[in-house]
């Protein structure tokens, strides 16, 4: 593999996804802002100031995991998983709006559920092809198993 064309698929489909973190981010500041200050919020809610950094994080491994799947040769398996992948990033920022933005909490946990079973199967594709870059959706599995406890913790907290 050409390592010019491999640095810049992994640039891609990494900038795609802080890109995509980055606009639900900038929408939804004022949002952020009125959930720190007050919104009541479920035990073992992390500091506001993690949840940037985490999510930076996450974003990256997504999009390195799309990036290997995206450097297989083309097969139906692999455009599969990368439509999975766009599916949850999709879901994924629209949650963003829905909770910090419209503060739907019931809906957005219902919303996140089906986030991560998108997840789990856009995982389990990937694991199919590359199981490297389906363990590097396994920190992203894991955040958004907490976002669900503290979405739901917010929900009953705020009804």
């Amino acid at each position: 593999m050409d390592l010019k064309k491999e640095w810049k698929t992994y640039a891609l489909w990494i900038g795609l996804s802080e890109a995509v973190g980055a606009l639900a981010g900038l929408l939804t500041r004022d949002g952020t802002k009125y959930f720190a200050q007050s919104v009541a919020k479920p035990p073992l809610t992390p500091p506001p100031a993690v949840f940037p950094v985490v999510w930076a994080a996450l974003y990256a491994l997504m999009g390195a995991g799309a990036a290997r799947i995206s450097l297989l040769s083309p097969s139906r398996e692999r455009t599969v998983s990368l439509r999975l992948f766009g599916a949850q990033l999709g879901f994924n920022f629209v949650w963003t709006l829905l909770f910090f933005l419209l503060r739907v909490y019931g809906f957005s946990f219902l919303w996140l559920t089906a986030l991560w079973v998108l997840i789990l199967w856009m995982t389990l594709s990937f694991y199919e092809l590359d199981r490297p870059a389906a363990w590097l959706q396994a920190p992203y599995l894991l955040w958004v198993l907490l976002a669900g406890y503290l979405n739901f913790g917010v929900w009953l907290l705020n009804r």
